[in-house]
């Protein structure tokens, strides 16, 4: 039997305020999308906890206190929201699993992850297969009844066509003649600011950042730096309404999965920086890289991306952060 082991008490609070800081958020995507983002959180909540024990159980430690941490159910969660409503139960399970076999077990557990596990299952399935990760449905437009039958299998594979429609980001990533007065007033992706509903979802996720903020979970580096970086550099890009318009600062920060990946995915404690100074060039270069991937990458939102790209430059920022203050103090 394997011996009992402390629980970590701050990391296990820490996940609890993480988890309730999405609260939000995930609400104002349940309005949005319906029923589907329940079930896609029930399946990757299963699959985490499922897989955690069972890779637990085979290094043979205790299950109790590493399952209690919370750290399994918030990389479900993050990832739950990533996915699009109504994708197929495999595609859940598959990136949720690959999340925490290959972004944290592979490499020993907590706090021994380089990569945001959530982030390295979405990106894993995003790549092989585009199309299903880009089947976003209609505001309000599915029921339960519908939803499970498309989530299980229980329909024909053209489904999708009849609910589902491209995102605001998509639109624009492809739009060759529209004006953005016009995109915004004829397209059903388009909302007020940003995309349809994802304005007020964004909105909850701002919301449960600065509660998180408050809170001193993390500091104001990395998510300021995202934002700040994502809206200079579609300032300095954006020419107006014209079809050549690649959008607006408030419609970058208002649409996709931007507040998201500013509070809840930059922030990850152990791939990110450690420096504070770090954490803010990483924040920055993160907004800047999610703002190239949106306009001229061939994938129409890139918080994934971006972030699992600085999280390879992280030894280098937090090297150079720290000589900094070392030749600021000579």
């Amino acid at each position: 039997m394997p011996p009992l082991e402390p629980v970590d008490e701050r990391l296990q609070q820490a996940m609890k305020m993480v988890l309730l800081a999405t609260l939000p958020g995930s609400l104002a995507m349940l309005w949005v999308f319906g029923w589907g983002v329940l079930l896609n959180l029930a399946l990757a909540a299963i699959t985490a906890l499922s897989v955690e024990a069972w890779v637990l159980r085979l290094r043979g430690r205790a299950l109790r206190a590493a399952l209690s941490d919370g750290s399994a159910l918030v990389t479900a969660t993050l990832l739950a929201l990533a996915m699009p409503p109504y994708c197929p139960w495999w595609l859940t399970v598959s990136a949720c699993a690959a999340a925490m076999l290959f972004g944290k077990h592979l490499f020993g557990g907590v706090g021994q992850n380089p990569f945001n596990p959530a982030m390295l299952g979405y990106a894993l399935v995003l790549v092989a297969f585009p199309s299903l990760m880009t089947h976003w449905p209609v505001v309000h437009g599915v029921d339960l009844s519908a939803g499970l039958a498309q989530i299980f299998g229980w329909q024909s594979s053209a489904a999708p066509d009849a609910w589902a429609q491209a995102t605001a980001l998509d639109s624009l990533r492809v739009n060759k003649s529209l004006t953005m007065d016009e995109l915004f007033a004829n397209n059903p992706g388009f909302g007020r600011f940003g995309g349809h509903g994802v304005e007020w979802i964004n909105l909850g996720f701002l919301l449960g950042g600065i509660f998180l903020l408050q809170r001193k979970v993390f500091t104001w580096h990395a998510p300021v730096g995202v934002l700040g970086g994502l809206f200079i550099i579609s300032l300095l890009c954006w020419n107006g309404s014209g079809s050549d318009s690649h959008g607006s600062p408030l419609f970058h920060l208002l649409s996709g999965a931007t507040m998201l990946g500013a509070f809840f995915i930059a922030t990850e404690p152990v791939s990110g920086a450690k420096n504070p100074l770090a954490r803010l060039w990483f924040g920055v270069a993160m907004g800047v890289l999610i703002y190239l991937i949106r306009t001229w990458g061939g994938y129409p939102d890139g918080v994934a991306f971006a972030v699992l790209l600085m999280n390879l430059c992280v030894p280098a920022l937090d090297r150079f952060a720290e000589r900094r203050r070392v030749r600021s103090t000579a």
